[in-house]
């Protein structure tokens, strides 16, 4: 594949000398853990990846500065997804989706557990589908059977991370993940085949085969993206690129379907160019 047309979904920046973490919850990386924009982009150039999906982290909480600098700096390659305020109004999301921010992401699991029921929560989903922006949940297995109706009531597109799935252990039947299939079925969600090294309890992911098999039917091939989450932040032993980039091989045989889910989806949704 050429360089250019794969796009890496889920990513994140610790920039920590020139944008340290401030106080409050998220995971706060060491400092050997830190991964700059400029690293980054040296990762991807050694495995042709042309674009990439920057998430902010739990630990610099409202302060998108990073990722900010980082679209900045490197115009066209990056574009990301911001942690905000939920009373932030809707000229200061408009502003930040005229410098490459394509949606907002809400943290259930490690940084406000109320991020789409609390205050405020409502409208500021209603301002994302205004805007064309996405939604993009990270969240516990138990925290989807709630928050899926909250976020088919909105309108929004969602955004699903890391196959929607904690514990593969618990099965297809749990409330959470059916609740994650179903909104795949709306038409108004994808998902990202990202991070399986996290939950799997097998070096090959297998026992995540009956969870994709059940997302690629909900979502289709069309609704999967795929992403990396470097740097591979409090990851006992840690995780090289390359093996997150071919993970998906094992449930994408096909190379049109590897194709799509590493290209054509995340260009067309989030309107990337081919840098080739």
């Amino acid at each position: 594949m050429t360089l250019g047309r794969i796009v890496d979904t889920h990513a994140h920046v610790f920039d920590l000398q020139r944008f340290p973490l401030p106080p409050g919850p998220g995971y706060k990386p060491r400092p050997d853990e830190a991964g700059s924009a400029d690293m980054f982009c040296n990762v991807l150039d050694v495995h042709g990846v042309g674009h990439a999906i920057l998430v902010q982290p739990s630990g610099y909480g409202y302060d998108n500065s990073a990722i900010l600098d980082a679209m900045e700096r490197h115009p066209g390659r990056f574009k990301a997804f911001a942690v905000v305020d939920p009373q932030t109004p809707l000229p200061t999301l408009a502003l930040l989706s005229e410098r490459g921010v394509v949606g907002v992401r809400f943290n259930l699991a490690s940084y406000r557990g109320d991020a789409l029921s609390g205050p405020g929560a409502e409208p500021s989903l209603a301002r994302l589908s205004e805007l064309g922006c996405f939604a993009q949940i990270f969240a516990e297995d138990a925290q989807w059977a709630a928050a899926a109706p909250l976020l088919r009531a909105s309108g929004v597109h969602v955004l699903v991370d890391h196959f929607g799935l904690h514990n593969p252990a618990l099965g297809l039947d749990q409330p959470g993940f059916q609740a994650v299939l179903a909104l795949g079925r709306t038409g108004r969600a994808s998902v990202k085949l990202s991070a399986p090294f996290r939950f799997s309890r097998r070096p090959d992911f297998s026992d995540l085969d009956p969870a994709v098999t059940a997302l690629l039917a909900a979502f289709g091939v069309e609704g999967c993206l795929w992403g990396s989450d470097w740097p591979f932040i409090n990851l006992p032993g840690g995780f090289r690129y390359g093996a997150a980039l071919r993970a998906i091989d094992r449930w994408l045989p096909r190379p049109a379907d590897r194709e799509a889910v590493l290209w054509r989806n995340p260009a067309r949704l989030f309107s990337f160019e081919d840098r080739g």
